[in-house]
């Protein structure tokens, strides 16, 4: 199965376009655990244990897990190793180098590691993605147009007539045959979802931006979903992992992840 297909197939079994996004930082976590050995993982566990039935997908944050070292890897495994087969898996690792190390990467953390999917950054060109999309099961969200400040730097720069993000777009696209290329399109960019959509029409998005930093909903689903209401992964992490620094931080993170489901759903049947 290509992983366009996977992500619908996972996405319509659920009945859920929300990613529940691992960015756990052990300074944010419940009182009762940050002085806990294996605090994280015990936080991370809960929150896979109350959203599994909620969610399409998990993302794991490589930078949260690299700080802490060694420890911090092995934590970042049996993280991996809690979510069901069932629920679809992505590193947000944002690697990209010369061709023979992103071969490398793509090996350590697809192959060797087993996520379903790798974030990407796609300045250094095609000889530094393709590695990444080789395996028609594993998949690649591209960086398109992100939802931090700094995309204003170089990602709406003119290239011609066209913007640099949607160069990007247009661009790596070109690269593969095997139905395995996403791309990372920020919710806080609502109006240029559409653009990025009129250009890949059946490309999955992987769409941070959601919940803290405030990213409409109604316009990611909207302009980003294709037909039927499926397409895009809509992730939330700080909205839901903190939602309470209490002993009921798990009830309350469900709680979260249930409203925030069930908005998006409410979208899909309104518009699709």
């Amino acid at each position: 199965m290509s992983f366009h297909a996977k992500i619908h197939t996972i996405q319509k079994r659920a009945d859920s376009l929300l990613c529940v996004g691992l960015d756990t930082d052990a300074q944010k976590l419940p009182v009762h655990l940050r002085s806990k050995k294996n605090g994280i993982l015990e936080f991370n566990k809960r929150i896979i244990e109350v959203t599994r039935d909620l969610v399409c997908a998990y993302k794991i944050n490589f930078a949260f897990y690299e700080a802490l070292g060694k420890e911090g890897w092995a934590i970042m495994e049996k993280t991996l190793a809690l979510i069901p087969s069932a629920v679809f898996t992505i590193a947000d690792a944002k690697r990209g180098d010369i061709g023979n190390t992103s071969s490398q990467y793509a090996r350590a953390i697809l192959n060797e590691m087993g996520f379903d999917s790798i974030t990407v950054a796609p300045y250094m060109g095609k000889d530094s993605v393709q590695p990444f999309l080789e395996q028609k099961e594993k998949g690649v969200f591209l960086l398109a147009l992100t939802s931090n400040q700094g995309a204003l730097d170089f990602q709406y720069k003119k290239i011609g007539k066209k913007r640099v993000f949607e160069e990007v777009v247009t661009t790596a696209q070109q690269w593969t045959t095997n139905h395995n290329l996403g791309f990372v399109v920020g919710a806080t960019k609502s109006k240029d979802i559409q653009s990025v959509r009129k250009l890949a029409p059946d490309v999955p998005f992987l769409v941070p931006g959601i919940g803290a930093q405030g990213g409409s909903v109604e316009d990611v689903v909207k302009y980003g979903c294709t037909d039927g209401g499926f397409g895009v992964i809509i992730n939330a992490s700080r909205s839901i992992l903190y939602a309470s620094i209490e002993k009921d931080f798990a009830d309350t993170a469900r709680s979260e992840a249930l409203k925030l489901n069930n908005e998006i759903n409410f979208f899909r049947t309104k518009y699709f």
